[in-house]
């Protein structure tokens, strides 16, 4: 099956699924190339190929199953049943080798990685606030590749109050939001 038939299956799955959950926002399930694929995969511009992906609160798979199709390895890390459940089906249907999924909170799943990891990124897409992400993850010295929306400065403004860390900003090719590239994350010393 080539990419362009596994986001044709993907797209049959998300509408089937949707139908009896909640996955994406219904009015986005017209335009689900666009919207949810096209958007994930422009961090394909920004990723290095030589590493692993670790996506946080994965929900349907953006961008983490995205990524997956095009040929990274990523690990979906999605707390909801139902919706594991679904990244599941997909990753089967898919046949997708480079995907794993784990049904489970992202803070007991980053506590049990080791730290320092050179060959680990994390992504995420509608998650969590910038500083709510650099809480869980920052211990790990990971960098971060993710898509946000038009509040990026303010995100980053609330996050300054907290951690120093480097960033890059690049206007989304998608819509009005923004994908960002985050390392160098120390945390500031609370006296």
């Amino acid at each position: 099956m080539n990419n362009k038939e596994k986001f044709n299956l993907y797209e049959d799955l998300l509408k089937s699924w949707s139908a009896r959950m909640n996955l994406v926002a219904p009015s986005t399930l017209c335009d689900i190339k666009k919207r949810h694929f096209e958007d994930s995969a422009q961090l394909a511009s920004i990723l290095p190929h030589d590493v692993n992906i670790i996506d946080l609160g994965s929900g349907a798979g953006f961008p983490g199953v995205v990524l997956a199709v095009l040929g990274w390895n990523v690990t979906c890390i999605e707390s909801v049943g139902k919706k594991a459940r679904f990244l599941n089906a997909v990753k089967d249907a898919l046949e997708l080798h480079n995907l794993t999924i784990y049904n489970g909170r992202v803070e007991d799943f980053i506590s049990a990685l080791p730290l320092g990891l050179n060959d680990i990124v994390f992504t995420a897409r509608a998650f969590a606030p910038l500083v709510k992400i650099l809480d869980y993850v920052y211990k790990t010295k990971c960098r971060l590749f993710l898509l946000k929306g038009r509040e990026i400065n303010l995100e980053i403004e609330t996050a300054k109050k907290k951690y120093d860390f480097d960033y890059k900003l690049f206007k989304s090719k998608t819509g009005d939001g923004f994908m960002i590239i985050v390392e160098n994350v120390r945390q500031f010393h609370v006296k």
